[in-house]
């Protein structure tokens, strides 16, 4: 597809292999590219890096060696702005050459002298372990007497021996220690430029973009992958007025998303969003496959004999009444004159099928670097309380607030931070919901509601002959609130 002045360029094709490769007369022109947008999904995100270039006349291959290697090749898409007429080609993404080191030859000559050197050290521990045995080997063979003929000598010549032994000894040991030291280290620098020397795996992709301009212009390329190690989870702080005398029940909710990302590349300084979509589902419904029922033959009878009835009984359900006390709140209304700091929110771009929240600024948040919460968007809506109590499982009542969800973009499942009149007191989980939905969040036990359940009666039993009986189960409960 082609393009005026100061019009978009979009590719019309996207290549992984070099199926039609860039002409033989194409120049290799390095190009750097800064990431600029992301959009993260429950599942993955799609990252956009921009390429501002100056392209000379006629056709040219852009070579972009900056991009990760956990993008989707699949996914590449290309468009951009130029001053003159301009053709996107073909687009490719491979991983780099691994090009060895330029100072090879003097990496092996420093490589080759840390060898001898290590050699030289070789030989004086060799010299050394054998002058220790030497030193040893006489101690051990002295005769009993240091004379020629084996007479005992004074005291003072077997301390001399004594000493001379020990200091050869000594010595020797002290030169093999300085000289396995300064082997260890040797062998250190050794491992270290071997590693130098080797070509190095890459660790970043190798983009291609083929592209032709009428005219030498500046132009400015717009990169769009997707890539898998990125999600976001919703997360929700409820805060309920419980109300007063003179004013209604009010529930806050706060949308938040908490972003992690680990595809080897740093999202610094970005325009960052998150989608409700989710791509890794894929875009149709599952098929089902046919499923063929077979009935065998019912066999005939041998003999005319009355068919039993069905062996069925009637399903009994135990029914428990459950009550429910409603209660109202009241608190006095503290005034306050400070002004709180208000927490940036998203903008949110609502479409027919799935919302998209803008962060405001510019986001960073390192690869592997740890989940980064953000607040995306909040409502306040009317709350009606109600208690809520099970008490033939715990006779704690617990204060229930339920509103109408009045939000375009649906109520994603997430854990809840519920608080009443500003204390935090525990935390929930929030159903999926759309629009019109009602939503009932639960804040914590009601001390102030006293619940008691007591048994009154309890009869079962049987009565009838032995081919029609009936059972009973008679019960009866008395619940004080």
């Amino acid at each position: 597809m082609r393009i005026t002045a100061r019009c978009l360029a979009t590719t019309s094709l996207v290549l992984v292999t070099t199926a039609l490769a860039a002409p033989s007369w194409a120049a290799d022109v390095d190009a750097t590219s800064a990431i600029d947008t992301v959009t993260v999904y429950p599942d993955g995100a799609t990252v956009t890096r921009v390429i501002a270039i100056d392209l000379a006349s006629g056709d040219s291959t852009l070579v972009a060696k900056d991009f990760p290697l956990s993008l989707d090749p699949s996914s590449l898409r290309v468009e951009g702005e130029a001053g003159a007429k301009l053709t996107i080609g073909t687009i490719d993404a491979r991983p780099p050459r691994a090009a060895p080191p330029v100072n090879l030859p003097e990496l092996d000559k420093r490589i080759e002298a840390l060898k001898d050197e290590r050699a030289d050290l070789q030989g004086a521990i060799d010299a050394a372990t054998a002058r220790r045995k030497f030193a040893e080997r006489f101690a051990e063979a002295s005769p009993a007497g240091l004379g020629e003929k084996g007479e005992a000598r004074p005291i003072t010549e077997w301390r001399a021996a004594f000493t001379a032994v020990a200091e050869e000894v000594a010595a020797a040991d002290s030169a093999i220690r300085d000289a396995t030291r300064k082997q260890r280290e040797i062998d250190r620098q050794i491992a270290q430029l071997e590693a130098d020397r080797s070509a190095k795996p890459p660790s970043k992709l190798e983009v291609r973009i083929d592209v032709a301009s009428a005219a030498a212009t500046k132009a400015t390329l717009r990169v769009t992958y997707a890539v898998r190690n990125a999600r976001w989870l919703p997360l929700y702080d409820a805060r309920l007025d419980s109300g007063a005398k003179d004013r209604k029940p009010q529930l806050e909710l706060v949308r938040r998303a908490e972003v992690t990302q680990s595809t080897g590349e740093d999202w610094s300084d970005v325009s960052l969003g998150v989608s409700t979509v989710r791509i890794a589902r894929g875009g149709s419904a599952p098929e089902l496959g046919s499923l063929v029922a077979q009935y065998p033959q019912v066999p005939k009878p041998q003999m005319d004999l009355a068919m039993p009835a069905p062996a069925s009984a009637p399903l009994l359900r135990k029914m428990e009444p459950q009550q429910q006390a409603a209660g109202g709140r009241a608190r006095e209304d503290i005034a306050s004159q400070i002004q709180r700091a208000e927490e940036q929110q998203a903008a949110a771009e609502i479409g027919g099928f799935q919302a998209t929240f803008r962060i405001p600024g510019r986001v960073s948040l390192g690869a592997a670097e740890g989940a980064k919460s953000l607040r995306i968007a909040s409502m306040s809506v009317p709350a009606d309380l109600s208690v809520r109590a099970a008490p033939v499982q715990d006779p704690t009542a617990f204060l229930e607030a339920s509103f109408r969800q009045t939000d375009e973009a649906t109520l994603l499942p997430g854990k809840v931070a519920i608080y009443r009149d500003g204390v935090f007191v525990g935390r929930g989980k929030l159903s999926a919901s759309v629009k019109d939905d009602i939503v009932r969040l639960g804040f914590g036990a009601d001390d102030k509601v006293k619940i008691e359940r007591a048994v009154l009666k309890r009869n079962e039993g049987s009565a009838g002959l032995i081919v029609t009986t009936s059972k009973t189960d008679e019960r009866a409960f008395k619940t004080t609130v």
